[in-house]
């Protein structure tokens, strides 16, 4: 009820004693960010404990289907750039280009 009447009055020093100064708003701030941080800690510790290491086999598996994986695309790429140039070199013999 005060504030709104010293509102209307034009004096707000009243307002201001309530509001928290800029130290209080900083440490306060400091300290948010630093449980933040914690928190982000703790939580890479725990995903940590869920990360498997592979096996020498997995990998090795893996690592086969990616290279047998790329040959096939290199394959396809190949023929689909070749079939596209001897298209490309018709069509401008038939255009006229040497």
């Amino acid at each position: 009820m005060a504030a709104e009447s010293a509102i209307k009055k034009g004096d707000d020093s009243s307002i201001k004693r309530q509001q928290p100064g800029a130290l209080v708003n900083m440490s306060e701030n400091a300290l948010g960010v630093w449980g933040n941080f914690n928190r982000f800690l703790s939580d890479v510790r725990a995903e940590m404990k869920k990360v498997v290491t592979p096996t020498r086999k997995e990998v090795q598996a893996t690592t086969s289907v990616v290279i047998v994986t790329v040959f096939i695309f290199g394959f396809f790429f190949w023929v689909t750039d070749s079939v596209f140039s001897r298209a490309l070199q018709a069509i401008l013999q038939k255009l006229g280009a040497q």
